[in-house]
């Protein structure tokens, strides 16, 4: 006889949804075999995505660049280094499975090179933000968006290597870097470092959570309509002002909590993802799932193991490039249901368990909080949920999803 899960033993009321349960639980351990085929059972290696694809510089000191793009029939990388035309030197090449890719000379890119794709596919074509892209910066005069090649000579290091929060209990301050300052303007990364930062130590706190990092085009958006997941928006001024104003947070003995937008994508498709190879089904639902009803957006398909690499891989960047020490992943709620929680009062446990739940976002959620605890078992993870959906914030291995906590709202609050 199969052992019961921990949450059907503490909660007698869940009973009569054991199979709903111990199946989810059962889809999440299949998932994470099937992606973890190749890497030995690690989550960890499976996230390595930002590592592979992206511009890079190699040891020798030319650059390589690689972009999944299956609909795609030819790219080239465009910038300034090509006075934003095509260049033959420049394009990239089918390698098999979606892939293309592209290696420059040393002297064909630069530090402070602006750059973009112009992707073609049957029937059209466009400008395009890499996936991948780091570093994205927006002209202060025509408002355009471009990557941006992020190459110092000199990059900062983390006089930190691996800290070790002591967050019982976690008290959390709760900031916009953009919106700290008194004057009336967009603050920076150092700013909040030698201002804002300081009185927050001073007041107790023992984490912060940061909204609004990954670029995003529209400012009002207050940062969750996200175009470049792997860029820090350039705003508030450099990678290396977050890495330093990180940095600081833990000499104070402050964890540094981020704000990760993975429940929806803005529907921009010169600077997002939309349509990135001419498709629309790339990274998000290509039915009527696609587009955000309440939010004016996409929704990412889970169900797609390449979304999922995206995604898993997002998480990882964030842990190992920044240091940061967990996320507070926002719109919960809205990842769980297919109808993303709008209408429905949640009043009993049936409203769980009626066949709306999107099964792809409950494994990947799951799948991610095994990986952020895998990196650093130290972590935070937080889910910003209002639905009250049983065994959120349990051990996986109980049967739940393996957050650490829940931002309680609505019927939870």
């Amino acid at each position: 006889m199969e052992k019961k899960l921990e949450i059907l033993r503490n909660d007698p009321w869940l009973e009569p949804y054991a199979e709903a349960i111990t199946g989810r639980h059962e889809d999440v351990i299949r998932k994470m075999e099937e992606v973890t085929a190749e890497t030995g059972g690690s989550l960890s290696q499976f996230a390595n995505a930002y590592k592979y694809f992206g511009l890079h510089r190699e040891k020798n000191g030319e650059w390589i660049f690689r972009e999944y793009a299956p609909n795609a029939t030819q790219i080239w990388l465009i910038g300034t280094f090509t006075g934003w035309k095509d260049d033959e030197r420049y394009s990239l090449s089918p390698i098999g499975g979606g892939v293309w890719e592209g290696h420059f000379p040393a002297d064909f890119i630069h530090n402070g090179d602006l750059y973009k794709m112009r992707v073609e596919w049957e029937g059209g074509s466009g400008e395009r933000i890499p996936a991948y892209a780091t570093r994205v910066v927006q002209d202060p005069d025509t408002h355009i968006f471009s990557a941006e090649v992020y190459a110092p000579e000199k990059p900062y290091k983390f006089k930190i290597k691996k800290f070790k929060p002591d967050t019982k209990p976690l008290l959390i301050y709760e900031c916009h870097i953009g919106m700290a300052q008194e004057e009336e303007k967009v603050g920076t990364y150092e700013e909040f470092r030698t201002k804002t930062l300081p009185r927050i130590a001073a007041d107790g706190y023992n984490a912060i959570q940061i909204m609004a990092i990954q670029e995003h085009p529209y400012y009002g958006s207050f940062g969750y309509h996200v175009s470049s997941f792997y860029a820090a928006s350039s705003r508030f001024g450099t990678p290396d002002d977050l890495k330093r104003l990180i940095d600081d947070a833990h000499q104070r003995g402050i964890a540094v909590i981020m704000d990760i937008v993975h429940s929806h994508a803005v529907k921009n498709e010169v600077e997002g993802l939309g349509r990135l190879d001419g498709s629309h089904d790339l990274y998000f639902y290509g039915d009527w799932r696609r587009e955000h009803p309440a939010w004016d957006s996409l929704c990412f398909d889970y169900g797609k193991n390449s979304v999922i690499h995206f995604l898993l891989s997002n998480c990882k960047f964030w842990l190992e490039e920044y240091k940061f020490d967990g996320f507070r992943f926002d719109g919960v709620t809205s990842m769980l249901y297919y109808n993303h929680g709008l209408g429905k009062a949640f009043g009993s446990y049936d409203d769980y368990y009626d066949g709306n739940e999107d099964i792809n976002a409950i494994v990947y959620l799951s799948l991610a909080n095994m990986l952020i605890h895998e990196i650093n078992p130290k972590a935070i993870t937080i889910a910003e949920e209002m639905s009250g959906m049983p065994g959120l914030a349990v051990k996986f291995e109980e049967g739940g999803l393996g957050f650490d906590y829940r931002m309680a709202m609505g019927i939870t609050d």
